[in-house]
């Protein structure tokens, strides 16, 4: 089977990297397993995958160490593993620039779906469809995958991207949790709805610099899309 892409996955439980490494190669994934945090960054550097599956607790550098480290070097996807209830650690992995995460014991399947869902998701798009969103001081580029924010280009994550531009191709509707988390994650997504809250609050963070609040919370609904409204125009 042809390559689909490379898949780096880090755990030190053996019987799951073989395990992942066993479901992805039957998609046709390049997989390439370390069981050390310490082995991560030179290989990242060395065999630039596509995606990157991280354990939490490693030996060497734990996995929320390395997240934010991968992260200043280049806006890989990242899926988090974390184990079974382990709300803060799933929370603190979002914080740090995880896309996803995914609870141990898994299902292998839902796993590689998940990859899929992301590769797909980060590939450039067909530059004749509506490829670029621009509002005063934002501009989203779908085809470079860019945000610029008053010009400059701010870093965002892979997931941070979808769920911005899906948001800005629908001003002024409001979404609820989980028809974000079905729209942007591209699956029926199961996990914890306030992976939704983490990645606004990142959003906003890095839209800060603007003199408008285009994220907004619709209290006990979710949130949209709200552009500056010019002078003389209403929203209704």
């Amino acid at each position: 089977m042809s390559r689909r892409g490379k898949v780096l996955v880090v755990d030190d439980d053996q019987t799951v990297l073989e395990l992942i490494k066993l479901y992805c190669e039957r998609e046709g994934y390049e997989v390439i397993g370390m069981n050390n945090g310490d082995l991560v960054l030179p290989a990242f550097d060395r065999e630039n995958p596509d995606v990157v599956i991280l354990d939490i607790m490693l030996p060497g550098k734990d996995g929320l160490t390395l997240c934010r480290n991968l992260r200043e070097i280049r806006m890989v996807p990242i899926i988090m593993l974390t184990a079974k209830g382990e709300e803060a650690d799933r929370v603190l992995g979002l914080e740090m620039g995880a896309d996803d995460y995914v609870s141990k014991p898994f299902s292998p399947r839902e796993l590689v779906a998940r990859i899929k869902a992301v590769l797909r998701r980060t590939q450039p798009v067909d530059t004749l469809t509506n490829w670029k969103v621009k509002y005063p001081g934002l501009e989203i580029q779908a085809d470079t995958r860019k945000v610029l924010v008053d010009g400059e280009e701010t870093g965002v994550t892979p997931r941070e991207f979808d769920l911005l531009y899906y948001l800005a191709q629908n001003p002024h509707r409001v979404f609820t949790r989980h028809e974000l988390l079905v729209a942007v994650w591209g699956y029926d997504y199961f996990g914890d709805q306030r992976t939704v809250d983490v990645h606004i609050r990142r959003l906003r963070t890095k839209l800060a610099p603007l003199p408008y609040e285009y994220l907004t919370t619709v209290w006990g609904v979710g949130y949209q899309f709200t552009p500056p409204v010019k002078e003389g125009e209403t929203t209704s």
